[in-house]
């Protein structure tokens, strides 16, 4: 399984890969929307993307949607995991085709919970 880890935090982002590593994942990064996009492009397969809200270049709302208005990515799974923690926000990003959301902090069982709720682990 091909994971892609999107947070402009390397300290995330390396908790986010070693979490997805013990899982049975292999981890691609990117610091930004930007170079997530550009990430997914060069990938043979992506089987699930965690990204982040608040980045710089292109947040990850804005992210979402440029994945959503690719129809070859049209069922690819997207978790956001962020500190936006208002239920608006939460409703944003799910409007803009997120399907599921994590708060941060968050642990290695909420990150799981969500996996199997997406269907990537046995319960």
């Amino acid at each position: 399984m091909q994971a892609l880890v999107v947070d402009d935090s390397e300290t995330i982002r390396l908790i986010l890969k070693e979490h997805l590593k013990k899982m049975g994942f292999e981890v691609t990064e990117a610091a930004n929307g930007r170079q997530a996009l550009e990430a997914l492009k060069g990938m043979a397969t992506a089987d699930l993307v965690l990204v982040d809200w608040n980045m710089p270049e292109m947040d990850g709302v804005s992210f979402v949607r440029a994945v959503r208005a690719q129809p070859a990515y049209a069922s690819l799974p997207l978790l956001m995991v962020t500190t936006n923690a208002e239920l608006s926000q939460v409703s944003v990003a799910l409007e803009a085709g997120a399907n599921e959301y994590i708060m941060k902090p968050f642990t290695k069982d909420i990150l799981q919970n969500k996996l199997e709720l997406l269907g990537f682990l046995q319960v």
